[in-house]
């Protein structure tokens, strides 16, 4: 059984930050479940676009709102608490957060906590027994 809190990852290398969000890690490849699980903060007036080639994501969100783009069909969504969205055939999409907007996103593969968007928005994919995770 693993437990973790919130408070107690804040401040460690599960703790990454960029200009436009915050994101604890709660759950990585390292824990060995298959998939990862994290607790973001997305910062209001921002755009992020995104695109996860390589994972899926599901986003659930619990504070907050945000308009969600599609960006093959220009279609969208608003985005606020009790919205899921799930990135099932690796959409590429643009976030615009109206206000600061709390999600919880879980990731399939896992993420290792190492990885940075690229200049397309994506994770590449990091393969934990390769030395790619914490």
């Amino acid at each position: 059984m693993i437990v973790r809190s919130l408070e107690a990852i804040v401040g460690t290398d599960r703790d990454v930050e960029s200009d436009n969000w915050r994101s604890r890690r709660l759950i990585l490849a390292d824990d060995g479940v298959g998939f990862s699980l994290h607790d973001t903060v997305l910062s209001a007036g921002t755009v992020t676009d995104m695109w996860y080639r390589n994972h899926v994501e599901a986003v659930y969100c619990i504070d907050g709102e945000a308009l969600l783009e599609d960006k093959a069909t220009g279609v969208v969504h608003r985005v606020v608490p009790g919205t899921m969205y799930l990135l099932n055939d690796h959409d590429r999409h643009r976030l615009t957060v109206v206000s600061d907007l709390r999600v919880v996103c879980v990731f399939n593969p896992p993420c290792t906590g190492q990885e940075v968007h690229d200049e397309d928005g994506a994770y590449p994919l990091l393969d934990e027994m390769a030395g790619g995770g914490q």
